[in-house]
């Protein structure tokens, strides 16, 4: 018979924990900072796609859907086949229960999750895997998620997230162009992790029905307009727009354009995953005292590691977007004031010493 699994993951698209399921009492929640670890490092190279990890005596398999992790850890030596066929069929009795899995509906129904974990595998080894099976005996209510269809807009010409007859004396618009950098650097200096999450957060106080236009330095855009992009234009991964935003016109030509809703709204996020430059660097040297007492020489002092920074720089960016215009066009012609500034601050901005 092959090796049983010591423990059973859900992981968040950052690698935070959300759930886990300990089988054999022979690894620890640490195992899934280690793994998320490895994996940065093994998606370093372009050629790795295995969803086996190894790492100091346990191997690690996994499977991503939407934005979670199924992972499970082994010390033994497993069938992986079989235990990625298991956490495929996970995901399909979790979609049976709660008609999507995503990070949302792990948290809104944890109760049911542990009880199909519990049922699912017995002591690390794979039991029942069938979604009609397990609902004659788990009956727990469980929250389905709501996936509603609403009519295009094209179709139903509505704007739901603006209303009619919106009025100001001063027409406003605030454009904050926000940025954490996430970073995580181990006891030799290296940077196993970084990325760059971004948002434009908005305040309008416009009268009427505004058509918005916002340019970006946006390397596609800018090489489809033939414009020389060296050292201006960046590359934005995983944007994600508010309904606002119409769609088809930026899959078309790359411009945001725009009816806003009154008041504050995220326009847009996006991530950088390509590596930045750190915009704040820590050097320690550490010095043991005793089995109690360690000193961690700083610019401060500290008894304490990892080293955790918290910083906001105003008026900069690390992936070096740029507004580069905001035109606010409405019927009656009145003249618009935007105002646009700019945001970085630490996220996740860790500093391993040992």
């Amino acid at each position: 018979m092959a090796g049983a699994v010591s423990a059973l993951f859900l992981l968040d698209i950052k690698g935070r924990v959300l759930i886990w399921r300990d089988y054999r009492g022979d690894v620890s929640a640490v195992q899934a900072e280690r793994f998320f670890t490895k994996l940065i490092e093994k998606e370093a190279d372009p050629e790795s796609h295995s969803p086996v990890v190894f790492d100091d005596g346990i191997s690690y398999m996994f499977i991503q859907h939407n934005n979670v992790f199924l992972m499970t850890a082994a010390r033994q030596n497993c069938n992986s086949a079989s235990i990625l066929l298991f956490l495929h069929r996970v995901v399909d009795v979790f979609k049976h229960y709660f008609e999507e899995l995503e990070e949302e509906s792990l948290r809104d129904n944890f109760v049911v999750v542990y009880e199909l974990l519990d049922e699912m595998m017995d002591f690390g080894y794979p039991q029942y895997t069938e979604a009609k099976i397990l609902s004659e005996f788990i009956k727990t209510d469980a929250y389905r998620m709501e996936v509603t269809q609403r009519p295009p807009m094209a179709v139903t010409n509505a704007v739901s997230w603006r209303s009619e007859g919106i009025r100001y004396k001063k027409n406003e618009v605030f454009l904050d162009v926000v940025e954490s950098v996430n970073i995580l650097v181990n006891s030799n200096g290296q940077i196993i992790r970084s990325d760059v999450v971004g948002a434009l957060k908005m305040r309008t106080y416009l009268s009427g029905m505004p058509e918005c236009k916002l340019g970006l330095n946006d390397r596609v855009l800018l090489e489809a307009q033939g414009r020389t992009t060296k050292g201006k234009a960046i590359d934005l991964d995983d944007i994600k727009f508010h309904q606002c935003v119409r769609l088809a016109r930026f899959e078309n030509d790359r411009t945001i354009s725009f009816i806003p809703p009154d008041g504050s709204f995220d326009l847009m996020t996006y991530r950088l995953s390509t590596q930045v430059k750190p915009p704040i660097w820590v050097e320690a040297q550490i010095e043991r005292h005793s089995r109690s007492r360690i000193e961690i020489m700083v610019k401060a002092r500290k008894k304490k590691a990892p080293i955790r920074v918290k910083f906001e720089i105003p008026y900069f960016t690390v992936s070096g977007i740029q507004v580069r215009y905001l035109k606010i066009i409405e019927k009656s012609g009145y003249q618009a004031l935007p105002w646009v500034r700019y945001i970085t601050m630490a996220g996740e901005y860790e500093l391993r010493l040992i």
